[in-house]
């Protein structure tokens, strides 16, 4: 069975290192979506401190990840990856479900 979101190397590397500095109740990362932006829905990371019984559990490269049951059929297929330049770093979401995105990159259209 596919993934519903495969990790790049540096992707899952960050994600270690946001969870080692993480407080000790956090159970893990979550990912979500939710309405707004420009182009209708965004993307949401955020820490998890209790794991929903609905969510997917991915584990990949030694990092686990949350999903919330309602983002699923959303992120079907997206590669997960971490870009750091020179003045900014931001996970991207190479989503193959995605049929518009807004100019600032900031939110998507499914």
């Amino acid at each position: 069975m596919n993934s519903i979101i495969k990790l790049s190397d540096n992707a899952a590397s960050r994600i270690k290192e946001i969870m080692s500095s993480a407080k000790k109740n956090t159970v893990g990362l979550r990912i979500s979506v939710k309405s707004g932006g420009c182009a209708g829905m965004s993307y949401v990371m955020e820490y998890s401190k209790q794991v929903n019984p609905n969510d997917e559990v991915i584990e990949d490269k030694g990092v686990k990840v949350y999903i919330d049951s309602a983002a699923v059929m959303y992120l079907l297929g997206t590669e997960m990856d971490y870009k750091k330049e020179d003045f900014s770093s931001t996970f991207v979401f190479n989503n193959p479900n995605e049929t518009e995105r807004c100019g600032c990159g900031e939110s998507f259209k499914v």
